[in-house]
């Protein structure tokens, strides 16, 4: 991906700097496998996503402030200049769709954060909050994403996840979020997963919309980023989580997925670029 010398987004909290310590061991994927392990078998993962957390705040003994290195100055400003890229596109689609973008803020964090969703550690993994819509991200994602899953590394693999996660801001100005979530108060964990699966997809879709519409106004991908992009994909998939954590998968458990899902739909984003074309909520089997 073309990124540098590009302009960077200005609605970047680069709290790294603010983070001492070690991480627990087990933090990072590793601790999602064990959350999701205990969902599988039926158990209740608060607990372990506590404990989890507990142990990374007992090992982050100092607030002195945490140096960057010159590699982690770099990675924050592509990280910037990529939250800038979805920040034009998503304007345009919605101005061309008589509606007004309001811009998220991206947190990078290094072990644990604070957010209004919550604490939160690496191991959550990037995720968005609705409440301060906020993406928060430890980028020490990628490396295990890449060394434990198989997924290829790369800095459109990034964008891929950050366009993710701004996705689910989309879907929060758009209403779906808050849709899903009052219909899930009515119905069963298994019906209620599927839902959850569906606005999953369509994050993976638009992400893809944004590839495309980025593609189209940048010109700044470069030969093998889409594969990046699909490779992390398929690495998150619920099955292949599943598959590695405990060598088979419970499909009434998926809450994101299978990958080929994500891998169809991010596709899907990409070749059409059709905002109407993210109708995941009316194709869940595919």
């Amino acid at each position: 991906m073309k990124w540098k010398g590009r302009r960077e987004s200005g609605n970047v909290d680069d709290r790294r700097g603010m983070s001492g310590g070690k991480i627990a061991a087990g933090g990072g994927v590793i601790a999602i496998i064990v959350v999701l392990l205990n969902m599988f078998m039926g158990g209740d993962s608060t607990e372990v996503i506590n404990e989890i957390n507990n142990q990374l705040q007992q090992q982050t003994t100092t607030e002195e402030p945490v140096p960057l290195s010159a590699h982690d100055e770099e990675m924050g400003r592509m990280v910037k200049v990529i939250l800038a890229d979805t920040e034009d596109v998503w304007h345009k689609i919605f101005q061309e769709n008589g509606m007004v973008y309001k811009e998220p803020t991206l947190v990078l964090f290094r072990n644990s954060v604070q957010t209004a969703c919550g604490g939160a550690s690496s191991a959550s993994g990037p995720f968005y909050c609705p409440l301060d819509r906020k993406v928060y991200m430890d980028l020490s994602f990628f490396e295990e994403l890449q060394s434990r899953f198989g997924a290829k590394g790369g800095d459109f693999a990034i964008a891929y996840v950050i366009a993710h996660e701004v996705g689910h801001h989309v879907q929060t100005l758009l209403g779906t979020s808050a849709k899903v979530r009052e219909r899930q108060q009515q119905m069963s964990q298994t019906q209620g997963n599927k839902l959850s699966v569906a606005l999953e997809l369509q994050a993976d879709f638009y992400a893809g919309l944004w590839a495309h519409y980025n593609e189209e106004m940048n010109q700044v991908l470069e030969a093998g980023d889409i594969e990046e992009a699909l490779s992390a994909a398929h690495a998150v998939g619920d099955d292949a989580i599943q598959k590695k954590a405990q060598g088979h998968v419970v499909p009434d458990s998926f809450t994101h997925g299978t990958s080929a899902q994500r891998v169809h739909w991010f596709k899907k984003g990409f070749n059409s670029g059709d905002f109407s074309a993210g109708t995941t909520f009316d194709d869940l089997e595919r």
